[in-house]
């Protein structure tokens, strides 16, 4: 089959119909993420489970998005983009309900793990979706601008939503995407466009000797990694020390992640400005210095004493550093290269999260106190400090990462 290339059209009607289903579906991947959080002490303490058992929940729904990833192009170019999406929304929302029906903790996690596999399939075919109905120029970076901040905002809204659903039913975590996902299918079949076959991309084995690419994918890995495994010590931290309930973690856990849905619309700004070194080095250095705060007082006696300013530099890790990273994987790389690089740098992310979070709810479970946990996140998190600073040599000059 020839390689074809999708041709975007002048900006139709439709269009901004299409961009709300598909960022609709951005929103519930980026719940999905952390929908779960809050609820994990409930789940554990009505089933049951130690936090290593319990923690799966999370590492399941990463380990289905690394999974699915590399395989995602693949199914994309043998049955079309739009028929692998809307049959992925359906096995999404049966994923929800069987997990939402369930008490066996495997079955919980079986669903997780498929729920992931699904959002890897969704989010990089919405891009290209979007692609396919916007033209390029300022109308495709304004739908790219607004799908990317309704993903930034999914997180922030999984806890809120957390916070709401779990006092009345962990279960409900699981089962609420469900509608929604059909709302979705539904709305997605009649709106979404017919796009023609494409060659998957190779994966050239040049890609896993480029030094920008491997840099960039090890500090997202362990940034995502330290962050998701933090959040988990913190959860457990505050509901067995200070007693607080879904509501109240929800609320105390916003710091973390409210900051990089405020800042998405900017971020362009700051890396046309600084480049892609300094900001990577400098939100790695904020993330090994809130996760070193509670490494030397893993037993904080107030929320604002104690989480809140770990919570603020995570945050603000991750507005440096963010959008720098992705920025940065693919730089240098021939354009022909790119399409198979970014899910390999999309997989490192996810897989920073299936090796911290086993290891992070290991030292929860078998060591004594919070502290094995944290040193174990401060050397992941000093390891990508130094990965960081490795990029500060030979930075290009301002403005080539604009251009």
């Amino acid at each position: 089959m020839a390689e074809q290339t999708l041709t975007p059209a002048p900006v139709r009607d439709g269009a901004w119909r299409v961009l709300f289903v598909l960022s609709g579906n951005m929103v519930l991947d980026a719940v999905e993420v952390s929908v779960v959080l809050v609820a994990l002490p409930s789940i554990a303490a009505d089933l049951r489970l130690s936090v290593w058992t319990v923690q799966w929940l999370m590492t399941g729904f990463a380990l289905g998005f690394a999974a699915m990833l590399l395989l995602g192009p693949r199914l994309t170019a043998r049955f079309g983009l739009r028929r692998c999406y809307l049959v992925a929304l359906l096995v999404f929302a049966a994923a929800s309900v069987v997990g939402g029906l369930s008490d066996t903790v495997w079955i919980l996690v079986a669903a997780r793990l498929v729920k992931g596999g699904c959002a890897a399939l969704t989010a990089p075919a919405g891009l290209t979706l979007i692609a396919a109905t916007f033209p390029d120029g300022p109308p495709l970076r304004r739908a790219v601008s607004v799908y990317s901040l309704f993903g930034a905002a999914g997180f922030t809204l999984g806890l809120l939503l957390s916070g709401l659903l779990t006092p009345v039913s962990w279960h409900w975590t699981f089962l609420f995407p469900a509608p929604v996902a059909l709302v979705l299918l539904g709305w997605g079949l009649s709106v979404l466009p017919h796009t023609e076959r494409r060659r998957p991309p190779r994966l050239p084995a040049s890609l896993w000797r480029h030094g920008t690419l491997v840099r960039s994918t090890l500090g997202a890995a362990l940034l995502n990694g330290t962050y998701a495994a933090l959040l988990l010590v913190i959860t457990f931290q505050a509901a067995v020390r200070f007693g607080w309930g879904p509501g109240h973690l929800a609320l105390a856990l916003l710091p973390a992640c409210v900051p990089l849905a405020v800042s998405v619309p900017f971020a362009g700004r700051l890396t046309a400005r600084f480049g892609t070194a300094a900001p990577i080095a400098a939100g790695a250095t904020a993330a090994l210095a809130g996760q070193l705060l509670l490494v030397l007082r893993p037993l904080p006696r107030s929320y604002a004493a104690g989480l809140l300013p770990t919570l603020l530099l995570v945050g603000a890790a991750f507005v440096l550093s963010f959008a720098a990273l992705n920025l940065q994987a693919t730089r240098g790389l021939p354009a022909e290269a790119r399409s198979s690089a970014v899910p390999v740098y999309q997989m490192g992310v996810q897989l920073g999260g299936v090796l911290m979070l086993p290891v992070a709810g290991a030292l929860l479970t078998h060591a004594s106190g919070y502290r094995p946990a944290l040193l174990a996140i401060a050397s992941a998190g000093a390891t990508g400090a130094l990965i960081s600073l490795t990029g500060l040599r030979g930075r290009p000059p301002e403005g080539v990462v604009a251009s």
